[in-house]
């Protein structure tokens, strides 16, 4: 019986995508903890795409260039985010 090696992932390194507005395109990034009696309504997590319910905790991350832009993530999602795949195209 033959032996089979596990293939290697290719990694890709940090720089190899366009930056996303996330990571710096519209400056740094703000990042803030909302208590769970702090958060008043349900919002939409652009990680995952599910409800983050009202009286849940969760962060609001805002770039400091485009404050219109604030979202507000699970706090999994956004640690997680650089490690998501990018399937839009």
């Amino acid at each position: 019986m033959t032996e089979r090696r596990a293939k290697k992932r290719k990694r890709r390194s940090p720089g190899a995508s366009a930056p996303s507005m996330w990571d710096g395109l519209y400056g740094t990034v703000e990042v803030r903890r909302v208590q769970p009696y702090e958060a008043n309504k349900d919002y939409v997590c652009p990680g995952c795409h599910r409800t983050i319910p009202e009286g849940t905790g969760h962060l609001v991350c805002v770039p400091s260039d485009a404050p219109d832009l604030r979202r507000h993530w699970h706090k999994g999602c956004w640690e997680r985010r650089d490690r998501r795949a990018k399937r839009q195209t």
